[in-house]
């Protein structure tokens, strides 16, 4: 049980921030109840900025905090009733003790509390563009204000979003978040382990193995870990289905001389791990996959060497880039003769017909986390992007401690004219989360080998 002072803190941080904005209120909801069918809903999953700030994983709730350091929340009422059937409800009169929070009410008082809550205050915080028809109520509320201005109410003058104040705060883990996420990892690892070991062993008894049953072995070590959630959708792609970048796990089989690529992780306690490894499904590498993969690997060294404080977030993916394309002319997926030296094929974009992805992005409570990637405060200077056109772009984010990525190469081979053949429908990517430190990056996923030798011995195991 997380201890309510974590997210007091963080609201704390918050009205400080609205203070020294000149003062104002913050509102926001938590994600709403999706119906999957009739009389079915999908697997319910709080806001990752409320919980980030609440620790309250209830549906149908909304947090305000005032710049004077004052939090409101809105939760369901109990209903004996309705709890025997949808489960336990916190409730108004518990939530201050449990939440930490200052005050507590039904969310069936929402549009009579609200304008209340926001009439006086200089300015009004929430999240753009996330909540759909949150705007369409916050100007009813504030038409509501604006009616009592001759009764002396003071109306927010402008308005402000919530969502860059609280993405900066998110890219920055706390210990208690480290903790977390050490141990989404921790599970995830184990969970491609076991995959790896099952598709080895269903592959030497005989048995039909299909991308579906590794599949359920990840789920299955997910849960019995203690994780809530997998982070997203599986992905398990038997032989060419690796060359589809967002494929989903489904009914292919597995071949003991085909490669299979895992992109899996759990989510604990509302925060993602991510991991990707490839390996030979039936345990042994061939010549053409293991001449590719150790130039994936390599590339991975090398972006992980990057990954340290002072650098910049492009650092780790222009040095796995380098790699990247020094191997795709070692093995002729590119030729000198036609794309020329490391840099031409680098400044060209040639590389990217066969890797066409960044090499990380953010971690933490989303999968592909919140924050800048960007530097704040630095002017944007004009570059050419892929197609050769003049765009304006900010320096890149300097790395500093705290901060969560992924560091995940890949190399795709499609089948394609002047394509060695020996490659063709090969697909490699190689994932692991970083934490930034003092000195370098703490990777929080490697209890599952990256190694070819060991991931051989892992499954001949």
């Amino acid at each position: 049980m997380t201890s309510p002072s974590v997210y007091a803190r963080r609201r704390a941080a918050v009205a400080r921030a609205l203070k020294a904005a000149g003062g104002g209120v913050a509102v926001l909801p938590t994600a709403p109840e999706r119906p999957r069918n009739r009389d079915s809903d999908f697997p319910y999953r709080h806001d990752s900025y409320f919980y980030y700030l609440t620790g309250f994983a209830e549906p149908e709730a909304w947090l305000v905090i005032s710049s004077t350091g004052q939090s409101t929340l809105l939760c369901r009422p109990k209903d004996l009733e309705r709890e025997i059937w949808d489960g336990f409800r916190l409730g108004p009169k518990a939530a201050p003790g449990a939440l930490g929070v200052e005050a507590a009410h039904s969310v069936a008082q929402l549009d009579k509390l609200m304008p209340q809550l926001l009439a006086n205050q200089k300015a009004v915080w929430f999240p753009f563009a996330t909540h759909p028809g949150l705007e369409t109520q916050l100007d009813g509320w504030l038409g509501q204000v604006r009616a009592r201005v001759r009764m002396g109410a003071e109306c927010p003058q402008s308005q402000h979003d919530l969502c860059k104040l609280l993405d900066e705060m998110r890219l920055f883990k706390d210990a208690h978040e480290v903790r977390i996420l050490r141990r989404a990892g921790e599970i995830s690892a184990r969970a491609h382990v076991r995959a790896m070991q099952t598709s080895a062993m269903m592959l030497r008894a005989g048995q039909d193995a299909r991308e579906y049953h590794l599949e359920a072995e990840l789920l299955h070590e997910f849960r019995r870990q203690g994780a809530q959630f997998p982070a997203y959708t599986s992905i398990v792609a038997a032989g060419s289905n690796a060359c589809v970048l967002h494929y989903r796990a489904g009914d292919a089989p597995l071949k003991a001389g085909e490669l299979c690529l895992i992109d899996a992780g759990c989510e604990l306690d509302g925060y993602a791990s991510d991991i990707t490894r490839s390996f030979p499904a039936g345990g042994r590498f061939s010549p053409a996959q293991r001449t590719l993969y150790d130039i994936v690997l390599d590339a991975q060294k090398a972006a992980i060497a990057a990954t340290r404080p002072g650098k910049r977030f492009n650092d780790p993916h222009e040095a796995a880039v380098k790699v990247l394309a020094q191997g795709m002319l070692d093995t002729g997926l590119l030729t000198k003769k036609k794309h020329g030296s490391v840099a031409d094929v680098i400044a060209s974009g040639a590389y990217r017909q066969f890797y066409m992805h960044r090499t990380g992005h953010w971690m933490g409570m989303d999968v592909h986390d919140c924050g800048d990637y960007t530097e704040p405060g630095t002017k944007p200077r004009q570059e050419l992007d892929a197609t050769g056109q003049p765009v304006m772009r900010r320096p890149s984010r300097v790395l500093r401690p705290g901060m969560v990525l992924t560091i995940e190469p890949g190399l795709y081979v499609r089948p394609g004219k002047d394509v060695p053949k020996a490659f063709w429908n090969i697909g490699i990517r190689i994932e692991d989360d970083a934490l930034v430190t003092a000195k370098g990056c703490e990777l929080l996923t490697r209890g599952v080998p990256v190694e070819a030798d060991a991931i051989e011995a892992l499954m001949a195991g």
